[in-house]
């Protein structure tokens, strides 16, 4: 009986937690194009490049050079 609070305790735990990873960024380009990414992209300092979820979910990359800004959403 008390496993059914519980369980339903650590789901919004884990959810909540799962949510504040998140964090919806948009990724201005030199030439004014805009990239909305599902999470904050990632540096990869030895490669040059931005590494982002995309809004379809597949990974997608930027060269530094080519970043204008990155702003959270």
């Amino acid at each position: 009986m008390i496993c059914r609070p519980l369980n339903a305790l650590l789901a919004a735990i884990a959810l909540a937690a799962l949510t504040a990873c998140s964090s919806p960024s948009v990724i201005t380009l030199n030439d004014g194009r805009q990239i909305q990414t599902l999470d904050e992209p990632e540096y990869e300092e030895d490669e040059g490049f931005y590494e982002f979820e995309q809004l379809d979910g597949n990974p997608g990359r930027v060269n530094k050079d080519q970043v204008r800004t990155i702003e959270e959403l």
